[in-house]
């Protein structure tokens, strides 16, 4: 099996571009298995004590539509979810789930803004020992 590591954020369009990019891989529902991971940062830690038993990468939307486009395309699909530093548990993940590829999902930028990437895109490309892709924003 070709195991794959999909880290998303919030955004559906860019999880959704991430996941047909996977389920587009030659034989993609024989021979490939989808890592979706969410990280909970410390933005998405704001919330109030109460609801922390309900907090779930599953319930996240990014992750939902992720994982359902996969699962139509005969993916087999992991939910992962950490909580930290986000290109650290990226890396981390990575290395835990023995995945042959990471695939980021990029963000649309300024004329200026793509010479570089993101600061945990251009994290992640330079600190892998692992291929990684970036696709495209999905809009």
């Amino acid at each position: 099996m070709y195991r794959v590591l999909m880290p998303v954020d919030t955004s559906e369009d860019r999880a959704l571009a991430q996941a047909e990019y996977v389920a587009s891989l030659p034989n993609a529902a024989d021979t490939v298995e989808a890592y979706i991971l969410f990280v909970f940062t410390g933005d998405s830690e704001e919330l109030p004590k109460e609801f922390e038993n309900f907090k779930s990468a599953s319930r996240i939307g990014s992750v939902r539509r992720a994982q359902e486009a996969l699962e139509e395309a005969g993916v087999d699909v992991t939910i992962l979810e950490d909580s930290g530093d986000t290109e650290e548990d990226i890396l981390e993940e990575a290395e835990a789930s023995d995945v042959d590829s990471i695939v980021l999902g990029g963000r649309k930028r300024s004329p200026v803004g793509k010479a570089i990437f993101g600061s945990t895109t251009q994290g992640i490309i330079l600190n892998s020992d692992r291929p990684v892709v970036v696709t495209g924003s999905g809009n």
